[in-house]
This record gives structure tokens, sequence and C-alpha cells, in this order.
């Protein structure tokens, strides 16, 4: 192999775990130093708690901006804007479909839409085996939130807004 092509190859890797370490970095600050956000789990379909050591999330929030897109001009992607009523548990204010300008205690989250569902992503939660009836009391979903509509999941939630370890 020509030392021109080692070097491209040495070149790309060496970017690629830099981009990989920034990014790691991006979502350590972002459950560091984000705003706590929970959303309402809509029902849960109790097989996917028997699949395996996981539970699909259906967040309530997803179901109502879903309705309101359909009746809007229906956009595949854009934004839910959402502000935390007393308790911290998000409400819906509007759909836009850029991030643009929020008014103060509101957050937008990205999402993507087709005709039958409105998606923003942390579809599903990982958690270790034997622990899917602790799981199933989970009433909400905590996720850390930025300004810029970045979003990570950071756990599940009970219905008195405790964390469930």
């Amino acid at each position: 192999m020509k030392p021109v092509v080692k070097l491209l190859i040495v070149a790309n890797l060496v970017a690629l775990f830099i981009y990989l370490a920034l990014s790691v970095d991006r979502k350590e600050t972002l459950i560091a130093e984000g705003d706590l956000l929970l959303l309402q789990l809509a029902p849960v379909d109790p097989r996917s708690l028997m699949q395996g050591d996981y539970m699909t999330l259906d967040y309530a929030i997803e179901r109502e901006a879903a309705k309101l897109n359909r009746k809007l001009d229906g956009h595949q992607a854009g934004y839910v804007v959402v502000r935390p009523d007393s308790l911290g548990v998000a409400q819906l204010i509007r759909l836009q479909p850029e991030l643009g300008t929020l008014d103060d205690g509101e957050f937008a989250l990205p999402f993507r839409a087709n005709r039958f569902q409105l998606d923003i992503g942390a579809g599903s939660y990982f958690f270790q085996e034997g622990r899917a009836y602790e799981f199933a009391r989970a009433q909400y979903g905590g996720l850390r939130v930025d300004k810029t509509g970045d979003a990570v999941l950071i756990g599940l939630y009970d219905k008195e807004r405790t964390l469930i370890k």
C-alpha cells in the first residue's frame, strides 16, 4: 500500500475519533447542565416489556402534536415547542418548521412526521434484566434539554415524578 493511502486512512480515523469524542462530550455536557423536562408517557404496549430488557416509549405529547400537525400543513419535520408546567411536565405550546426564537421557559424538541405518526425521538428505554415490573409503573420520560433543540433521555419517572433507579 502506498504511503499516501496509509496517511489518508490514518487521517480519516483520527478525524472520526475526534468527531466521536466531541459528540460524547456534547451529550455529557447536556446531561450535566441541561434543563430537566418530563414528558408524560401514553399507555405503553405491554408486549414490549416482554420482548427483552427494554420498553417502547410513546409520549402523550407526540399524539397531541400529530393531531395538530395534521390540522396544519402536515410538516414532515420541525419542532414541537413545549413549556413545563409547575410540576415540570411538558405542555404543548405550538409546532414550528424551524428552531426560531423561543419565549422564556419554552423548549423546542425536533420532530419527524409522516401521515400516521409524529416522533420526537427517544422511543425506547433499556434497563437491567429482571426489572420490567419496576419500569412498568413509569408515567414520565425525563429528558435533559437545551435551547438548541438537543435532548437526551436520562430516565423514567413514576407518578410522583421520582426517578426510577
